[in-house]
């Protein structure tokens, strides 16, 4: 991961303001970016912001921030966005290529929000910029994450993570080629489940799923907390941005979500980054790297928190982690595979066709089937990523016995989206 505090693209002509993009604007991340965007007008200028489909929540953000270009991915809303931006000198577009755009427009720091595989086009786009990407999307790690990092290194771009464990890592480490490391640890809350028992496990619903004890995501992410698959995709996303062997890479449950990561050295040294759960902390890094986003939120109070606790995962009642280790382990199409049949295992448990302890169950016997046919095939390529997902997803809807609904990507839209 490139790491060069005295040089961070674009972004440091002086005395001019950032020109920041946001690809997802209207999901939790996208939201959060912009509620930052607003409170520092003297800092950053809007090039650019998408959706999915919400053309009145684009519209109002693009005409708060002043944006100079919008764009929904869903193209027959193309002129409902038009309407509502008419007279504000806003340009607008709708449509795969209309996400490309966006992701072109000359910025200095990009946020990669778009959730599911429908970001990976985009911020791939994005990364030719050779400037700053923040990246919020797993699918382009998790699903391609060897072709990413080669794109990022190919074009200088300064790759920064917005996931609240990564940033944290990013952030404790010394040098960026980690010779000194000896593991990275990404700790995890442990969802809501993470004392129940194995029998009220399987009989939890949707509603109790989405009741995440610290953090406030959208829908699917917080499902995979629940499962702790968001942790081994953690994982895999942190195996591509850090110069480590899986080997060293683990997790470990702090419920109280303050304590983010952890790296330990070679001299014995443990180096851990510390602050309250709310996204926006990551966020504002991202923003200001290489300095800080002077940001009105809660402080950590130590002594207010009181004892902080660690405890190893259970990987008996939460499957779903050691499913991700082994296909970090594997490599290769493994990942990708893993991401595509989550996503939809994820979906048909929020529709309740499946129990919760379907999900990881769905999701094993997927990426048996899958790999056994697809094993000659690796993701080295954007075409060769999205045949390995939509096969993947095919595989897990017809175990599933359902048949295709929404594209690849659309089945976890955060609130917004």
């Amino acid at each position: 991961m490139q790491k060069d505090r005295h040089a961070a693209g674009n972004a440091d002509r002086k005395g001019e303001k950032r020109r920041v993009s946001v690809l997802g604007a209207t999901g939790t991340i996208g939201l959060n970016t912009c509620e930052l965007l607003a409170l520092n007008p003297d800092r950053f200028k809007t090039a650019a912001l998408t959706a999915n489909r919400s053309a009145e929540k684009l519209a109002e953000l693009a005409v708060a921030l002043n944006a100079e270009y919008a764009a929904l991915a869903d193209e027959r809303l193309e002129g409902d966005l038009r309407r509502r931006l008419e007279g504000t000198g806003i340009e607008s577009g709708a449509g795969p290529r209309a996400l490309i755009e966006a992701a072109e427009r000359q910025a200095d720091v990009i946020m990669a929000a778009i959730v599911g595989a429908a970001g990976l086009g985009p911020t791939l786009a994005a990364l030719r910029q050779g400037t700053i990407v923040a990246l919020a999307n797993k699918e382009c790690l998790v699903s391609a994450g060897s072709l990413f990092m080669s794109e990022a290194a190919r074009y200088g771009t300064a790759l920064l993570p917005v996931d609240s464990e990564h940033s944290a890592v990013f952030q404790a480490l010394d040098t960026p080629d980690c010779k000194h490391v000896e593991r990275i640890v990404l700790t995890a809350s442990g969802g809501p489940f993470r004392t129940w028992s194995q029998e009220q496990i399987a009989a939890a619903r949707p509603e109790d799923a989405l009741k995440h004890p610290n953090w406030a995501m959208g829908r699917k992410i917080t499902i995979d907390s629940a499962t702790l698959m968001n942790k081994g995709l953690e994982l895999i996303e942190a195996f591509h941005l850090f110069s480590v062997r899986a080997g060293q890479l683990s997790a470990i449950i702090h419920p109280q979500s303050i304590v983010h990561a952890l790296v330990y050295y070679c001299d014995g040294s443990v180096i851990a980054q510390a602050s309250l759960p709310d996204m926006r902390t990551p966020i504002a890094y991202s923003l200001a790297w290489p300095e800080r986003l002077s940001a009105d939120l809660k402080r950590l109070d130590l002594a207010a928190a009181g004892s902080l606790t660690f405890e190893e995962p259970d990987e008996a009642r939460f499957p779903a982690l050691k499913l991700a280790k082994h296909a970090l382990m594997a490599g290769g199409a493994a990942p990708t595979v893993l991401n595509a049949a989550n996503e939809i295992a994820v979906e048909a448990f929020l529709d309740r066709a499946i129990p919760f302890p379907g999900i990881a169950h769905t999701v094993e016997q997927a990426m048996s089937r899958a790999l056994a046919e697809l094993s000659g095939i690796a993701p080295d390529s954007l075409e060769a990523v999205m045949h390995l997902d939509s096969r993947a997803r095919e595989i897990a809807r017809t175990l599933l016995g359902a048949a295709p609904s929404r594209s690849a990507g659309a089945a976890n839209g955060r609130p917004g989206s």
